[in-house]
Parts: C-alpha cells; structure tokens; sequence
C-alpha cells in the first residue's frame, strides 16, 4: 500500500496470511508537498516531479519484495487540489501505480475500522480524532463501522499556514485567533460527541502521537503493545511551551520531530479544543489509522472495493467518490 501526504508517501508491505494484518516492511521518503504548492493550492511541476519520483521508487520497492500491485491514495494536499485529476493522471503514467482520492469522510470510516480492531470490543461506544495535514477526521460508532463521520479543514498544516505569519514563534494574539476559529468550526461535531457519550475515545496520526509524547507517553521504543494515553490538562500545558518556542527549538522537546516542529502547536490547538469540546479529560493513543483500515478493509472485503475507487482518473479525482461504509449523520 502507497500513502500520499502532506508531509511522507510511505509504503507498507504486509502479509495477510492467515488473516492477521502483519507488516512486514515500510519505508518512507520525505515530500513535504504541502509546502511547494501555490498559494491556490495547486500542485505545480516541482511538486509533481517530487510526488511522481516517490511513487515510482515504492512501486519499484514492493515489486522487489515481491507484494502485488499497490493500493496507492493521497490525502488532502492532492484531494483538494484544483488540478488533481491531472496529477493523479501523470503519476499513473509515469509510474504505473494507480493512485487515487479518498473522500475525508471515507478516510474517517477506515481509520475508524482500524481503531475498532485495535481497540477491541471490549471498548465500547468509540470516538475517534485523526489529525492530519490538511484536515481533522472525527468519527463515533458502536460496531465494526461508525454511524457518524465528519471531516472538517482543521489539518495542522494547512492551519499553520492559513493562520500563523511570518514570526517564529507566532504572536499570541494568532494563537488566540486560531482557537476561535477550531472552536468555531468543530462545534457542532464536538456536540454530537458529548451527546454520543463514548466509553472510550482514541487518536490516531503522528501529529497525536507526537503530542502524547511531549505529555509524557511512552516513547516509540517500548513498542506499539505499550498503552499511551494524553490527558487534556497536560496539553493544554504543553501548549504554552510550544507557543514560546520557535521551531527549531520545538525539535528539541521530547517526541517533537523536525519536519512535524513547525505545525505542532496548530495540531497542539486543535486537539486540546477538541477534547474540551468534548468533555474528554484523557484519550488513548492508538498506533493503527488510515493505512492499516484500508489493509485490513482489503482482507476482509476483497480488492473489488477499491477498484470502485479507481475504475478510472476521472472517479478516482472524484471528491465524492463513493465508498460508502456508514449512514450519513441524522
């Protein structure tokens, strides 16, 4: 599987024998192709050319270990694009991996599906948050599949650049700004939340990962089995200590990678109004997310599926391409 985003395309390669999800190799090479598009969000020809050699090089590299034809998506950078069914287009001829969109809401329900495996039953009613790039992916449900998605421009990039200038680190009265306008903007998802009332809520995304750390979860090395948790207190305390820091030094900090510095007060913004929203006093961190519910929706469904999805680049640039899994909110 390829997995476009805002900041790596990564491949994962996983044994599905048996059927117990198993990766058995993954590689990442840096793209940051959210910061070469234009200011209308077009995807230009450096950035193409950076997308298109990163894909060939992960279809090349699961031909060598032997993995079937990839399933290959991009996030919102490309969804959202006004070019992006000619993107989509020249990566298919140029590499020979089919790429396509998913819809946010459709990322919601597979990143969802993971979380339930991960999580289990025993979880109960599940709430889940993803912090992506360029958007925020909030679901609830109570099986297999959620009965409430949303997918809302609340991505910590796309909030960096749309809402911080030039300072480094941003004023105060910019932080200020952008909290009311995630308050604003998840209000109404964040009502449907508390009203839902989950037994257990997770996040997933590195962006949440990274975060959790710098509250004081575990660190990546004692393994993914290691429960971590975040409690809304300390990140609300943590975002006083990345306010004051510029990026560089935010590198610094515990759990705070250098190409994720620059955009992790916005995420630090989004998810402490979220779980204030909310009511959540402490979420879960879950280590499964988009990648592994397309593996595991392919396992347990076949790939007819996704071939839905990417018939042709005309439906697969399709914002609204159809991938069902759950019933629209009422």
């Amino acid at each position: 599987m390829v997995d476009a985003g805002s900041n790596t395309v990564r491949l994962v390669v996983a044994d599905a024998e048996g059927g117990v999800l198993l990766p058995v190799h993954t590689v990442k090479w840096k793209l940051r192709l959210s910061e070469r598009i234009g200011s209308d969000g077009e995807i230009g020809e450096d950035a193409l050319q950076h997308l298109v050699k990163a894909v060939a090089a992960a279809g090349s590299t699961a031909r060598r270990w032997g993995a079937a034809a990839p399933l290959a998506f991009a996030t919102t950078v490309v969804r959202n694009a006004p070019n992006r069914q000619q993107i989509l287009h020249t990566v298919r001829e140029r590499t020979g991996v089919r790429m396509c969109t998913l819809p946010g809401e459709t990322e919601a329900e597979l990143t969802f599906l993971a979380a339930r495996r991960w999580m289990g039953w025993r979880a109960g009613p599940l709430a889940l948050l993803d912090i992506g790039g360029g958007s925020l992916e909030v679901a609830f449900g109570r099986g297999r599949i959620p009965d409430f998605v949303a997918s809302l421009p609340l991505g910590a990039n796309r909030l960096t650049r749309e809402s911080f200038g030039p300072h480094d680190p941003p004023a105060r009265a910019e932080v200020k700004a952008l909290r009311r306008r995630v308050r604003h903007d998840l209000r109404d998802v964040a009502a449907r939340i508390r009203w839902e009332d989950p037994r257990t809520v997770v996040v997933t995304s590195r962006t949440f990962q990274q975060l959790a750390r710098l509250c004081g979860a575990a660190p990546g090395r004692h393994g993914p089995f290691t429960q971590r948790r975040m409690r809304r207190k300390d990140l609300g305390k943590a975002i006083g200590t990345l306010a004051a820091l510029p990026a560089a030094e935010r590198a610094q900090l515990p759990g705070i990678s250098a190409p994720r510095a620059a955009q992790s007060l916005a995420g630090a913004v989004v998810g402490h109004t979220a779980m204030t929203l909310m009511g959540l006093n402490v979420v879960t961190v879950c280590p499964w997310a988009i990648r592994e519910g397309v593996l595991l929706r392919s396992m347990e469904d076949g790939t007819d599926w996704w071939a839905d999805l990417t018939r042709d680049d005309a439906v697969a640039a399709a914002p609204t391409a159809p991938l069902a899994l759950a019933a629209p909110p009422a």
